[in-house]
């Protein structure tokens, strides 16, 4: 992806070097699958381990810390959410990975004030938020074990600075334009959020099962997953696509599908607990907002996907 020397958008907040405290919550972010602990089912917890708990609140307490606060309001996310330590220190804001982010997000800028243009509407830009470690969002408490995320309650997108190597080294979705991939697909939700789409899911899975919730979710990702391949089209009109770059985003979609996560982190698969779609519909989804660069040609909404 020819991405250098292109125009980069204003619109991100660099939080790196600005620690603050991480915790398990709720809420509604849409977030990339990081794949650790798929399908891990909790039991109960022990007197001992309530009466520990209870102990550690009140010394918390004590020292002017409430731990219910710093629990309440979270974000939901994405398979392998764990708590971590900010790794601290301040990225410098001009390091080639800031620049290319501004770039692939001036790029969704391009394209998506384009075609809510042709519609004729106006298209309200997200910010991206740049963190390390753990950063506060709309949508409560956000770890770098979350992955990229879209926060619905703030209209931004959050991405933790590492994940790109991570990507690399622990999916093998190595590339410019795989990284660029997960970028576009955040912004999808974004779209979605704008369009009215997200709005009416999260008010819908209040009254849905789990397992009905889950497979509207796939829906709901396998969509942003179409919408990127949008922008991947619009990408390559632009002629500044290079000769692998699809390639790259079908195989970092193909890595991250929830039955290629399942498989690599615990042997075998729990189609019920999907909530991204399978390798081969990410994929599919991808190449067809590609292919076709129309929203109309993303409804995974009607019919099988």
């Amino acid at each position: 992806m020819e991405w250098k020397g292109r125009r980069q958008s204003d619109n991100i907040e660099d939080r790196r070097g600005d620690p603050s405290m991480g915790g398990l919550g709720r809420g509604g972010g849409f977030s990339f699958p990081s794949g650790g602990g798929m399908g891990r089912r909790g039991g109960g917890l022990s007197i001992g381990t309530i009466i520990f708990l209870v102990v550690l609140y009140l010394i918390f307490k004590a020292m002017g810390i409430d731990l219910l606060q710093v629990m309440d309001g979270g974000m939901s996310s994405g398979p392998g959410y764990e708590q971590s330590q900010s790794s601290g220190g301040q990225a410098p804001a001009n390091d080639e990975m800031t620049a290319f982010v501004r770039t692939v997000l001036a790029e969704t800028e391009d394209t998506w004030n384009g075609i809510f243009q042709s519609m004729g509407s106006n298209y309200e830009e997200p910010r991206l938020v740049l963190f390390s470690g753990q950063t506060q969002s709309g949508c409560g408490f956000a770890s770098a074990a979350t992955g990229p995320f879209y926060c619905p309650s703030d209209r931004k997108v959050y991405l933790d600075t590492a994940f790109f190597n991570e990507l690399s080294r622990k999916f093998g979705a190595s590339g410019d334009f795989a990284e660029a991939y997960v970028v576009s697909h955040e912004v999808g939700h974004h779209v979605q959020n704008l369009l009215g789409i997200l709005p009416k899911f999260n008010e819908a899975r209040q009254r849905m099962s789990e397992a009905d919730a889950n497979k509207m979710s796939v829906r709901v990702e396998l969509q942003a997953d179409c919408y990127a391949g949008i922008w991947g089209k619009f990408t390559q009109q632009k002629g500044i696509l290079e000769a692998g770059d699809l390639e790259e985003a079908l195989n970092a979609a193909q890595q991250i599908g929830d039955d290629t996560l399942q498989k690599r982190s615990q042997g075998y698969v729990v189609p019920e607990s999907f909530n991204h779609g399978t390798s081969a519909q990410r994929m599919k989804w991808f190449q067809r907002g590609f292919d076709s660069g129309q929203l109309q040609a993303c409804d995974t909404f009607s019919g099988p996907v």
